[in-house]
C-alpha cells in the first residue's frame, strides 16, 4: 500500500520553526538508513528558552542532557511536524519543562523516503536511540497522536521486547487497529493515500498495513496514559476506550499504571484539540 507523501502545508519553511513562534526550536536532519533523511524539530523547555537564543545544534543536543524529561512525539497522518495543533501541543508541553523531539516520517514533509508501516517504525526508533544517547538519566516519554499511536505501540513493544522500555506511552485519540478504524469510520485515515477507492474494494490490498495497537499493547510494560475525546469525528471514541480494555486487563501491565481519560464532548476538543485542556498538566503529572 502506498501512503501519500504528505507535503502540505507548502507555505511553512520547516526549517524555519521561529517562524511558527517556535524561538527555542532546532531543526536537524538525521538519517535512519542509507537513502533515508528524516527532519527533526527539538524544542527545549521554557525555563531554557532564553538560553537557546542564536544557539546551535550541538547546544541543543548536549540541552538534552539538562534534567528535563523528553517526549518524543509522533504525529499523525496529515500534515507535517509544523501543523497548527501540534505547534500549539509542543508549547504547552515546554511550558510544563519537557523537551519535545518531534520529526516527519519518511516520505512527509520535507523528509526523504518512501511511507511504509516498516520504515515509520524505524524512523521512530532511530530517533529514540538518539535522544537516549544525549539524554543521560533522564526520563523519555513515547506520545503518539492518531495515526501516531501506531507507529508509537509498534516501537514501544520493540523497545519493551529488547529490555530498553520508554518510562512512559501517552496515546492521543488511538484505534485499536488500521482496519477497526477503517470499519468504523471510513474514509478517516486512509482517505490521504492514493487509490482508497480499490483499497476497500480487495481486502487483500490491506494487509501490508496493520498498526495493530490492540495486538501490541499485549507485549508493552511501561505506564500508559490513553487520551480520548468523546466528540472525536476522525477515531471514534469507542475505539480509545477498548484499547484501554484491552491493555487493562493484560498480563504484561500487571506492574504498570494504565490510565484513560476521556474528555467530554461538550469540551469540543474532537480529533486535534486536547491540548487546550486546562487539566493536561495535571493529567501528565
Amino acid at each position: 500500500v502506498v501512503f501519500i507523501s504528505v507535503r502540505v502545508p507548502y507555505f511553512i519553511d520547516l526549517k524555519r520553526p521561529q517562524d511558527q513562534g517556535l524561538n527555542h526550536t532546532c531543526n536537524y536532519y538525521l538519517q535512519p538508513e542509507e537513502d533515508v533523511t528524516i527532519g527533526v524539530w527539538h524544542t527545549v523547555p521554557a525555563a531554557l528558552w532564553k538560553n537557546a537564543r542564536g544557539k546551535d545544534q550541538l547546544w541543543f543536543e548536549e540541552a538534552l542532557g539538562s534534567s528535563h524529561p523528553v517526549i518524543l512525539y509522533l504525529h499523525g497522518n496529515a500534515g507535517t511536524r509544523g501543523g497548527d495543533h501540534r505547534v500549539e501541543l509542543y508549547k504547552v508541553l515546554s511550558s510544563l519543562g519537557y523537551h519535545v523531539v518531534t520529526f516527519d516520517y519518511r516520505g512527509w514533509g520535507d523528509s526523504i523516503g518512501s511511507p511504509s508501516e516498516r520504515g515509520m517504525t524505524y524512523d521512530a526508533l532511530h530517533v529514540f536511540d538518539w535522544i537516549k544517547a544525549r539524554s543521560g538519566d533522564n526520563p523519555v516519554y513515547i506520545w503518539g497522536h492518531s495515526l501516531g499511536t501506531g507507529v508509537a505501540t509498534n516501537l514501544v513493544r520493540r523497545l519493551c521486547e529488547r529490555e530498553t522500555p520508554p518510562d512512559a506511552l501517552i496515546l492521543e485519540s488511538p484505534f485499536t487497529n488500521i482496519r477497526e478504524e477503517a470499519r468504523s469510520h471510513p474514509f478517516s485515515i486512509y482517505r490521504y493515500f492514493p487509490g482508497f477507492d480499490w483499497f476497500f474494494l480487495d481486502p487483500i490490498t490491506t494487509s501490508g498495513i496493520k498498526f495493530a495497537n490492540d495486538e501490541n499493547v499485549k507485549y508493552i510494560s511501561c505506564s500508559l496514559l490513553i487520551l480520548h475525546a468523546e466528540d472525536d469525528p476522525v477515531v471514534p471514541f469507542h475505539l480509545g476506550k477498548k484499547l484501554y480494555n484491552i491493555a487493562a486487563t493484560s498480563r504484561s501491565f500487571r506492574d504498570y499504571k494504565v490510565q484513560f481519560v476521556p474528555f467530554h464532548t461538550d469540551l469540543g476538543y474532537r480529533h486535534k484539540y486536547i491540548y487546550r485542556s486546562p487539566e493536561l498538566p495535571r493529567i501528565l503529572r
